[in-house]
């Protein structure tokens, strides 16, 4: 296996819905340790690497909390009752296994509702609802699950192996955002730059973007490029075929939320392009009415920070079988790190 699949693994593996990023944070820092001077963890959990060098500094960003549940309370019978943290389709909960992450350590249990054997036909015609669910870990009593270490709170993550689907498609969860994580520890190991380098692995985006505002504002970057996963429109349910696709390359960002989200400076454009047409790296642009990213709280920080977006085309993010291919991961990291070397060139002071 590739080192990059073994990071975006890794990476995809561990535990850490917004607001609890414990997990995955102390793999952030593992895997960051020895490719910076510096790693810290800011007040509100971002994990932050500098590389000291040169200006202009430039700010590399990828989120890495997953949406998740979190437990509400517990019924007189066991039984767990759950609210949604991030954006999910309820429908694509039912019937999956989870870990609630305690204390005293994890514990499996499932996703179950009122089963569709004793549904009215009305009702079986219905999605049923989140908040018609409930999960399931073996208990008979509420006294059983308070003493295994459940209380409210207690966040609860989808479990679900990163594995090799045929080709270089890969499938696991939370690629959204441990794709980006892994682009960004894969490109600070390979560039070569003398410029002042953050790598940051922001908190709480799925609810609000709430790391990027922070660390952005404590580190005011000269410019950012944020990592992220994006969505492709390569497979069923489309009306239209559009320009991204999995295989096609990176996906650079022009602009997002039909621009009420990140409307990219035109001096980033021509950086990222232009970037990758030296270095023979296959790309595609991307104009999107959808979400937003990172780059939407970053770019409007202070008196303004120059802000792009790489992306990896990602089928079914927010879901927990994400998949996407390893030639686009590859050329996510070899844009950034290209663009890392060639930022002096755009954006000398």
């Amino acid at each position: 296996m590739s080192r990059l699949f073994e990071l975006l693994k890794r990476l995809s593996e561990a535990h850490g819905i917004s607001g609890y990023e414990h997990g995955v944070a102390e793999v952030v820092k593992d895997e960051l340790r020895d490719l910076v001077d510096e790693v810290w963890v800011d007040t509100l959990g971002n994990v932050i690497g500098e590389k000291k060098g040169n200006s202009p500094s430039i700010m590399l960003a990828a989120h890495m909390d997953e949406i998740g549940l979190a437990v509400k309370y517990v019924d007189e019978d066991g039984f767990i009752r759950f609210v949604k943290i991030g954006g999910w389709f309820d429908q694509t909960l039912l019937n999956q296994r989870v870990i609630l992450v305690t204390e005293k350590g994890p514990i499996y249990g499932v996703i179950g509702s009122k089963p569709p054997h004793v549904m009215s036909e009305e009702e079986r015609k219905k999605p049923i609802k989140a908040e018609d669910m409930f999960i399931d870990i073996g208990a008979s009593s509420k006294e059983e699950v308070e003493n295994a270490g459940v209380i409210p709170g207690t966040p609860v993550v989808l479990e679900r192996g990163c594995v090799k689907l045929l080709g270089d498609r890969v499938t696991g969860k939370a690629f959204d955002d441990r794709a980006g994580i892994a682009v960004m520890i894969e490109a600070l190991r390979r560039v070569e730059s003398e410029l002042n380098i953050y790598a940051v692995a922001t908190v709480q985006e799925e609810v609000g973007l709430k790391g990027a505002k922070t660390s952005a504002y404590a580190l005011e970057p000269d410019v950012t490029i944020v990592l992220e996963t994006c969505i492709p429109t390569d497979y069923p349910g489309f009306k239209e075929k559009k320009s991204v696709k999995l295989g096609g390359g990176a996906v650079i960002t022009v602009l997002d939320a039909s621009g009420r989200g990140l409307i990219t400076h035109q001096k980033v454009l021509r950086w990222m392009r232009e970037t990758a047409e030296r270095f023979n790296i296959p790309v595609q642009l991307e104009v999107s009415d959808g979400g937003t990213t990172d780059a939407t709280a970053i770019h409007l920080t202070k008196s303004g920070i120059l802000t792009g977006v790489i992306s990896v085309p990602t089928r079914y993010i927010h879901s927990s079988v994400n998949v996407l291919s390893m030639s686009d991961l590859e050329n996510c990291v070899e844009l950034t790190r290209r663009c890392i070397e060639t930022a002096p060139e755009y954006f000398r002071k």
